[in-house]
């Protein structure tokens, strides 16, 4: 699996320049569909805990986990990354461990 990841401060992308400064994509190559919508579903179900102050929007295409960040300030962004990442990292190797073939 591969992982690339880019980061841009502040993003012309956003709608309320003064909200919405930073910014980061993040993009993971399961190589299967199956295992990056695996992943997704495992990461949906925790929501920023501050949406106020951080948006996520993740997606999946191609065998391929997208992330979309935006923050108010770069300690929000920095924290959110991190915690996905820590969340990613187990969920890739539960999959590496347990994946394809595991009988429930």
């Amino acid at each position: 699996m591969a992982a690339a990841a880019s980061a841009a401060a502040p993003s012309e992308l956003c709608h309320d320049q003064n909200q919405w400064e930073f910014s980061c994509d993040f993009e993971v190559d399961f190589e299967s569909e199956e295992n990056a919508s695996m992943v997704y579903a495992a990461l949906a179900v925790d929501k920023e805990l501050q949406p106020d102050k951080v948006k996520r929007q993740m997606s999946v295409s191609n065998g391929k986990l997208s992330v979309h960040f935006e923050a108010v300030e770069a300690r929000f962004l920095r924290a959110s990354y991190s915690a996905l990442v820590d969340a990613l990292t187990l969920a890739t190797k539960t999959i590496e461990e347990f994946g394809p073939g595991m009988q429930l």
